[in-house]
């Protein structure tokens, strides 16, 4: 019975994983909101969430270091996403990363004065928001969320002794 309830929870991690790309790619493609490098970032737990829950129902071995390594995961995403709030909120300045562009394919002087004509979303901008939250302090609130439900799957596993 206590399998039923890691299922029901691996599965609603993926589903809220799922939502989250899937609205990130929307809010960027279809109404044009572009992402800054630390909004890019905070799409990387969902991303490994989904690949990890994958690999666990595709070879249902190591459920517990499933687990753990949700939570290292979703841990990560609440302080990447705290520090963004913080730069948002001008509680921090932003850092090397938020200036950092690709620069892997400019290899011309002409690429390199078109990227520095265009227009660099900066961190601390604000582009979309839902019911008045920046989506930076949505993902706070889902991350921090999961991370205690993990957490608590994980005390409660430990008790049972796999």
């Amino acid at each position: 019975m206590f399998n039923l309830k890691i299922d029901f929870f691996f599965k609603s991690i993926f589903i809220i994983s799922c939502i989250a790309i899937i609205s990130a790619y929307l809010i960027e493609y279809v109404f044009g909101h572009q992402p800054c490098n630390l909004c890019l970032i905070e799409r990387i737990p969902y991303i490994l969430s989904i690949i990890l829950i994958t690999i666990h129902y595709f070879y249902n071995k190591n459920e517990k270091l499933i687990i753990i390594l949700l939570i290292i995961i979703f841990i990560f995403s609440s302080i990447i996403s705290f520090y963004h709030f913080g730069i948002e909120q001008d509680f921090f300045k932003e850092s090397v990363v938020c200036k950092l562009r690709d620069i892997s394919d400019i290899m011309s002087k002409d690429e390199i004065l078109k990227s520095l004509n265009e227009r660099t979303i900066s961190c601390r901008d604000v582009t979309f928001r839902i019911f008045g939250l920046s989506l930076t302090s949505i993902n706070i609130f889902i991350s921090l969320i999961i991370t205690f439900i993990l957490f608590k799957i994980y005390i409660t596993h430990e008790k049972k002794k796999f």
